[in-house]
């Protein structure tokens, strides 16, 4: 049986620290152009800079590739920690037109929490001194489908699937009677517990929280309150 993970909220995490690795962007590095953001706030004025040049189709272009992996291979210094679903339509270094050794990177299906990820962006915000942790959800999200049917059919969950959804279920449940769409109230109420579990655990104290969700349409992300 898969374990719920929520008993985490009123405990202090303590994980091993686990290093993520960054996957390569077509776009140019924001620390290779020397702007590296280095608060919470630059952080986020960063992502939503880059994701407006992503959705209107003019990201930026690298510069000096070889010499900006050769600075990387001597340490790295990402600007945020973004958790986001394992969905190959939502890369956050092309959604955020990010580069090498921009963001730190951890993808879940549904961006469920578990030791392991709760440790990984442990790892960002006290070892890399990573200001801002960004939660994204997006739209049209498989793994909040797949709990929604087993929701409407009772049907058993089959393997690892159960874990998936007995985290998304909660948010799941507390949106079912309101209006419109419900996987779409799911995404958004699911993303914001992330985003509030990780608030609520001390070991990241020193980051910036916040979630977002990602329209698969426009391309845009919207910060969710």
């Amino acid at each position: 049986m898969a374990s719920n993970r929520r008993a985490f909220l009123t405990a202090t995490a303590t994980v091993t620290a686990t290093a993520v690795g960054v996957l390569a962007a077509a776009s140019a590095p924001a620390a290779a152009a020397g702007t590296a953001p280095d608060t919470a706030a630059a952080a986020l004025d960063e992502l939503l800079a880059g994701n407006r040049r992503y959705a209107a189709g003019r990201p930026r272009r690298p510069r000096d590739i070889a010499g900006h992996r050769r600075r990387l291979a001597a340490g790295q210094h990402p600007f945020a920690v973004v958790l986001g679903c394992i969905d190959s339509r939502v890369v956050p270094e092309l959604v955020f037109d990010q580069g090498l050794g921009d963001l730190l990177c951890i993808r879940t299906a549904g961006q469920v929490l578990d030791e392991a990820v709760l440790g990984s962006i442990q790892y960002g915000v006290a070892e890399l001194r990573v200001p801002l942790v960004l939660v994204l959800g997006h739209e049209r999200c498989g793994a909040v489908a797949a709990t929604l049917d087993h929701l409407r059919s009772g049907t058993p969950v089959p393997g690892h699937l159960e874990l998936l959804v007995a985290e998304i279920t909660p948010a799941a449940r507390r949106t079912r009677a309101l209006p419109g769409d419900w996987a779409e109230h799911t995404v958004r109420a699911h993303t914001a517990w992330v985003r509030d579990a990780i608030r609520a655990d001390s070991a990241f104290a020193a980051a910036s929280v916040v979630a977002a969700r990602f329209d698969l349409d426009s391309g845009l992300v919207s910060l969710l309150p």
